[in-house]
């Protein structure tokens, strides 16, 4: 394993809180961003993370991928669905989203499904 994905999860969400003290406004107006395209209407909340999961191996943010791994299998998602998704990424991204998710991705599977008895 290469680069720890509960370790970066950890760092995302603290950075958030530590920014967020001194730029409240910007960060609060992202989360806000966030809870609204993530409420469930159209598209169930799981979709969406698999979504994200495919969008995030395709602009190869590692900080995306571990977080909305850990939100797919968190809304339900399975190891399989959320691995389909990144891989419809690679079709789009090539070498580099297929690189992403050959590591840090099936990483943060591997790391995270056990919570989720996925």
């Amino acid at each position: 394993m290469g680069k720890n994905p509960r370790e970066m999860l950890n760092d995302f969400m603290n950075g958030l809180q530590t920014v967020g003290a001194t730029n409240e406004a910007q960060v609060n107006a992202f989360m806000g961003l966030l809870g609204a395209a993530y409420e469930p209407k159209a598209l169930e909340v799981k979709t969406k993370e698999l979504i994200s999961v495919g969008i995030a191996a395709y602009n190869r943010c590692e900080y995306c991928i571990v977080f909305h791994v850990y939100k797919a299998l968190e809304a339900g998602a399975t190891r399989e669905e959320i691995m389909e998704a990144a891989m419809v990424s690679v079709a789009f991204g090539g070498g580099p989203s297929m690189a992403y998710s050959v590591t840090l991705l099936k990483d943060s599977i591997e790391e995270f499904a056990p919570e989720f008895n996925k």
